[in-house]
């Protein structure tokens, strides 16, 4: 089953059971993805990761708008934001925890011989693509950072 049918199943069942903040989230991710398949190239068809790509693109929007109202003091919409990734963050795959991405960081520092901060480009491309969907960009940046100094 693709990510859009398991959208569109779920999005049947909460519309039934009348979950307002599922259906909002839901009807968010439906639309990334519709929006997805449109695009230029892509020939109406989205691959796994970009389905993931997608997922993570959505939860940091919203972090981010939490963040803001937030500063705002707009209790209200942060609650609302919140309620969505939470349900968002239920279709993206487990991410790796700061051990396992430090194990993985440590492999690559060796891998290329790695020894300053200049050097933190080569072991990001290597990393990165390991952890693709896994992890955290930026938590994987600041421990590739950390390990480097």
């Amino acid at each position: 089953m693709t990510l859009e049918e398991k959208i569109t199943n779920d999005l049947k069942t909460a519309m039934l059971a009348k979950q307002e903040a599922t259906v909002r989230s839901l009807r968010a991710i439906k639309s990334a993805i519709i929006i997805a398949k449109t695009e230029k190239g892509a020939n109406g068809i989205i691959s796994p990761e970009k389905e993931v790509q997608l997922l993570q693109k959505l939860v940091k929007q919203r972090k981010d708008s939490i963040t803001e109202f937030e500063k705002a003091n707009r209790n209200d919409l942060m609650e609302k934001e919140q309620e969505e990734v939470n349900v968002i963050e239920k279709y993206l795959p487990a991410m790796m925890s700061e051990a396992e991405i430090q194990e993985v960081v440590k492999k690559a520092i060796a891998d290329t011989g790695a020894t300053s901060q200049k050097e933190m480009g080569k072991v990001m491309g290597i990393v990165s693509k390991q952890l693709a969907g896994k992890a955290d960009n930026k938590l994987v940046a600041d421990t590739v950072k950390s390990l480097l100094s």
